[in-house]
Parts: C-alpha cells; sequence; structure tokens
C-alpha cells in the first residue's frame, strides 16, 4: 500500500522500491551485476506546473512511490507516485520512457495482457488507461465507482476489467465497453484489499479483505467458491491473533499451484494449495520471520522472495524442502542482491515505520445503546445520592409555589 516497502518480480528480473526510489537488478546467478536505480525526486519536475485531466492544478506531493508492477513479458515497468505522476520503463535495458500526470493519487496499477495500455485507479473511485505504445499519451477515463478503488487486475485475454473497492464490492466489468457491468462478487464485510486472477485457471479470482478472509471466486458469475477465515489458522497464543489485518500481497506460483497470502504488518506469511478442480484452497503453512514483512513474491525458477526489515538480511529465500517451505541458505545471487540493499537501505528507512495504509479504512463504529444506558446509570446514581442526603429530587427547583397575601383563590365562573 501506499509508502510502504514493495518488491516486484518478473522473470530474473527483480525490483525494490521504498520511499521515492526504486532499485532493479537481477536474481540470475550469472555474473550480470547490473544495476538500475531511479529516484521519483529527480524526475521532471516540469510535469507539476501543467493541469491534470479534470483541468485542476496539479499539487506538489511527497514524490513517495505509491505502487507499481511489471507487464506480463517484463518488457515494460510502471509505477506511480505521490506527486499524482504515472511513471512508465522499458526493462530489456532499463531507461524511463515517460512521466506522465494523472488526476489524483493512485493505489493500484496493472498492465493490460497485450501490453498495449497501463490501467490505474484512483482514490476517487476512477479508472484511467494510458497507451504504453504511445507513452506521451493522456489518460483516457475508463470506468468509475462511488468509492475508493484499492485494487485493479484484468483477464489474461483481456476482456474483463476487475476492481475492488472500500464498499466490499469486486466489480468485473466489460473492458471494451466498461459500463456494461458482467457480475459482482459480493460476500466480503469489509473493504477489498486486494485482488488477483489465476494465470493458470483463468476463470478464478482470488481475494482478500479486512474482513481476515480469502476468498475463491468463479468471477464470471460472482459466485463465490470457497472463504477461508485466517484467524482460524492462528494459534490463540500468537500476538496477532485477536488483531485486525488485511491481505497487502497476494502471489501465485505456477508450479505446484501454489498461493502466498502476505497480511500488513505481520511478521508471517500463509501459503496455501489451489486445488482447482475441486475449486477450494487448502491450507498448507504459516512462515514466521523474526522482523516485520513488508513483501513478497514468487520467482518460477527459484521459490518465495520474502523482503523485510532486516539490513543484515533484507531479503530471504524460500523453498519447499521435504514438503515443507523454510528459508534457504544464501545463494550467490542472493547475497549479490542483499549487498546492493545495504548499500542503499537509506530508502527503506522512512517506509520501515509506516503501516499498508489499511487501518484507516476500516468501518467506522458507533454504540449508541451503551453511551445512553451508561449516561443513565449515572443519572440514577445521582439521583440516589440526593435522596440519601434529604435533598429535593434531581430536576426540581426545591421551592414551592406560594399564593400571594390577601389573594383569593380564583374559581370559574358559570
Amino acid at each position: 500500500m501506499a509508502g510502504s516497502a514493495g518488491l516486484s518480480l518478473c522473470g530474473h528480473a527483480l525490483v525494490v522500491r521504498g520511499g521515492s526510489r526504486l532499485l532493479a537488478t537481477s536474481t540470475s546467478s550469472s555474473d550480470d551485476d547490473s544495476l538500475f536505480i531511479y529516484d521519483c525526486s529527480a524526475a521532471e519536475k516540469e510535469t507539476q506546473e501543467h493541469k491534470g485531466e479534470d483541468g485542476q492544478p496539479v499539487d506538489k506531493g511527497s514524490d513517495t512511490i505509491l505502487a507499481s508492477t511489471f507487464s506480463k513479458s517484463g518488457s515494460y515497468f510502471a509505477l506511480t507516485d505521490d506527486s499524482k505522476r504515472l511513471i512508465l520503463f522499458r526493462t530489456k535495458p532499463w531507461q524511463c520512457l515517460s512521466v506522465r500526470s494523472v488526476v489524483r493519487r493512485c493505489t493500484a496499477l496493472t498492465f493490460t495482457a497485450s501490453e498495449e495500455k497501463v490501467l490505474v485507479a484512483d482514490k476517487s473511485g476512477d479508472v484511467y488507461s494510458f497507451s504504453v505504445l504511445e507513452p506521451h499519451g493522456s489518460g483516457k477515463l475508463e470506468l468509475g465507482h462511488l468509492s475508493m478503488l484499492l485494487d485493479v487486475a484484468v483477464s489474461p485475454d483481456d476482456r474483463y476489467v476487475l476492481t475492488a473497492d472500500r464498499d466490499e464490492k469486486i466489480r468485473v466489468s466489460w473492458a471494451a465497453a466498461p459500463h456494461n457491468i458482467e457480475s459482482f462478487c459480493l460476500g466480503h464485510t469489509e473493504f477489498v484489499s486486494r485482488i488477483f486472477v489465476v494465470p493458470d485457471h483463468p476463470e478464478l479470482l482470488l481475494s482478500s479483505s479486512g474482513d481476515r478472509t480469502l476468498r475463491l471466486w468463479q468471477y464470471r458469475s460472482g459466485r463465490e467458491l470457497h472463504c477461508c477465515h485466517l484467524p482460524s489458522l492462528q494459534e490463540p497464543t500468537e500476538p496477532w491473533s485477536d488483531k485486525r489485518f488485511a491481505a497487502s500481497r497476494i502471489t501465485y506460483w505456477r508450479q505446484e499451484d501454489c498461493v502466498a497470502l502476505l497480511c500488513d504488518g505481520l511478521p508471517a506469511v500463509c501459503l496455501f494449495q489451489l486445488d482447482a478442480p475441486r475449486r477450494q484452497l487448502v491450507f498448507q503453512q504459516q512462515l514466521t520471520f523474526q522482523h516485520r514483512v513488508w513483501d513478497a513474491a514468487f520467482e518460477e525458477a527459484q521459490g518465495l522472495w520474502v523482503l523485510q526489515d532486516c539490513r543484515e538480511a533484507p531479503l530471504v529465500l524460500c523453498r519447499p524442502v521435504g514438503g515443507q517451505w523454510q528459508s534457504v541458505p544464501a545463494t550467490a545471487a542472493s547475497k549479490r542482491v542483499c549487498a546492493h540493499l545495504r548499500e542503499n537501505w537509506a530508502m527503506l528507512e522512512g517506509p520501515a515505520g509506516t503501516d499498508g495504509g489499511f487501518s484507516s479504512l476500516y468501518k467506522a463504529t458507533c454504540d449508541n445503546m451503551t453511551t445512553y444506558l451508561k449516561k443513565k446509570e449515572e443519572r440514577l446514581q445521582r439521583q440516589l445520592e440526593r435522596k440519601r442526603r434529604g435533598g429535593p429530587p434531581c430536576g426540581s427547583s426545591g421551592q414551592t409555589k406560594r399564593m400571594k397575601a390577601g389573594r383569593a383563590p380564583r374559581s370559574c365562573s358559570s
């Protein structure tokens, strides 16, 4: 989420972001030690003097990276920052292609499967598309919600755009005509934090929410197939067992249909097996770490990379060993990447103390009856206290009306 450290992987390309900077390198075991660093605070500042898509002046931001992602092939990488900019890169070799203004601060973005567009979701509930083939072209409004958007995804065939909002809804819209809605996936009782279309099973959708559930959907029909209640998977003795949390990352490993779920602010990653024929999720294991976990992502050739708040070992590689997932000894490639992160640790120190921003998204609860009963009890206690002291009852002035001397009471005349 906004402002937190993040990890992105595609093939052997690895990107770590923190604050206003990103660091791109390779996890390949070859001798390629290339390193690309980009700082959004040094990006084109003249774009801030222009007007946004709505004609209003673009206000200054902190340059903090809010969201980032690779394209399907890994040929492109895009990010949005707090200064309301969309920055597009080519990755082979790394090169900044364009810096464009967006209307409002963004919460999520994704490439279409064809890699012709970038879809950007913002806090006002709108989704804009930006051309990749014309890297300096303006954005086009595609669809809108009445609530803040938290994630956006596309189907593998580019036929559907899926959006998740703060009001518990997942909407499935036609990409060619977004005003046409195919379905809604309804069932979450809090904001929907993440959605993920399973690549090897393009009819299935995974979603997570502030209600502490992971759900599996057949999204075209809006039918819920399975629901995992995450608190039931944890030991009551764990310090976060009764804590509110939402998933900040859903990532998938094709080799074993494995789903990894990272919950914001928790030093743990939950692993599930996707049983597609039976349309269910099977809990496998919970990986616990000594330090706060910022992000996690699968690399198909190696396993699960975990980015954590530990300068000595910022990246940990986990693999299944004997049927159980566990961290493995550092390889030459992981040592090289960790060395780069230690040299640039300042970019991660800022996000270390920030949360993912989900705490402000929960529904506000107001228990009027409890307040009323408490005030009533206090009022009764005051009345009883006055009676014990022989004073006048509560609410009485304590004075009796007296008739004026020499004046007889009036009577009704017939």
